[in-house]
């Protein structure tokens, strides 16, 4: 009897198996993003690296890594080309990733339409700043006077948005890339060598907050579907515009907004994985310890789950031909 019973709980046991908890238990889950520690993109990847792991069954543990380049076109040829795509690797990237995909594919060496969007913590509406007693600290100085803009590099928005607008509006904005992120650019708008850089709202707000308070910094722009709350009297670059083809480009450069920063799951990984860590995220961005990290730190939450960003990605991608021809040309000007 004894001899039978054992039998018959080895023969049990499979069937109470956690094939995703054995995967994960005792492993690391590594965040991947393609700008340096600091910014907005590693301050969202920290977050979820403290609070993600005791959702996800087998409790990884959870770190960051950081893999600079070309406003992390780097990071995501390297996500999709050549990292581990079982699940042991997720990733933030940019809302531009998309756009880069469409505009610029000897960069872009992706599909975004076969990665997986696990969930996004916020949108991202992006800011142009300008700073108090410089030459730019308004739209109108912004449509009627020469200005520098500084930017990183083709990938990221700090440069399709300016140039876009430069193109749609005819505006004479000379774009400076090259800095090595958002913080750098935002030390040359200081420093006085650039007159108007942009970067996401969610960042302006958490790291330069004294700045902002004090006035020395003036949000003078902002892109993004709708007016983010925060900064409701700050125009959207598709209202500063009649003309209806150049609301249709703008409208478009801008819709990556509502993607955000969002975390990305690999093309291959496989789905019940995958429901795993959409599910552990749905879960994580609703406990009151995530929360209370986010209000502390100053981090904007209002998440979204995988399959809406999803949608958002594909439609970027589904654009009509005739406005991603003018918006390629409005990058290859520059």
């Amino acid at each position: 009897m004894k001899r039978l019973l054992a039998c018959l709980l080895l023969l049990a046991t499979p069937a109470f198996a956690d094939p995703i908890a054995d995967f994960y238990k005792g492993n690391d889950l590594t965040i991947l993003i393609g700008h340096p520690p600091g910014g907005s993109y590693d301050v969202y990847a920290q977050l979820a690296a403290r609070h993600i792991g005791k959702y996800i069954p087998g409790h990884p543990n959870v770190i960051v890594q950081s893999m600079p380049g070309g406003a992390a076109s780097k990071a995501a040829a390297y996500f999709y080309n050549r990292a581990p795509q079982d699940g042991s690797m997720i990733a933030l990237f940019p809302e531009t990733i998309a756009y880069v995909q469409l505009l610029d594919p000897v960069q872009g060496k992706w599909d975004v339409r076969k990665m997986h969007y696990i969930g996004s913590f916020a949108p991202v509406n992006t800011a142009f700043m300008g700073k108090k007693g410089g030459n730019v600290t308004t739209v109108a100085d912004l449509q009627q006077r020469a200005a520098n803009v500084g930017c990183s590099g083709r990938a990221s928005q700090s440069f399709q948005y300016p140039a876009m607008l430069k193109a749609s509006e005819k505006l004479k904005l000379k774009l400076i890339c090259g800095y090595d992120g958002s913080a750098s650019y935002t030390l040359a708008l200081l420093r006085g060598e650039v007159d108007v850089v942009s970067k996401a709202w969610n960042a302006w707000r958490a790291e330069d907050r004294d700045n902002l308070d004090s006035g020395l910094l003036i949000p003078v722009l902002q892109a993004g579907l709708e007016r983010t709350p925060e900064l409701p009297n700050v125009p959207l670059m598709q209202e500063t515009t009649d003309d209806p083809a150049a609301k249709a480009q703008l409208t478009f450069i801008s819709a990556g907004a509502a993607i955000g920063r969002a975390l990305l799951a690999p093309p291959k990984i496989p789905a019940a994985r995958l429901e795993a860590l959409r599910a552990a995220f749905e879960s994580a961005v609703k406990d009151p310890a995530l929360i209370e990290d986010a209000r502390r730190g100053n981090t904007y939450l209002e998440p979204r789950p995988g399959d809406k960003i999803q949608a958002v990605s594909d439609a970027i991608i589904a654009t009509p031909p005739d406005i991603v021809a003018t918006a390629a040309k409005a990058f290859e000007t520059e």
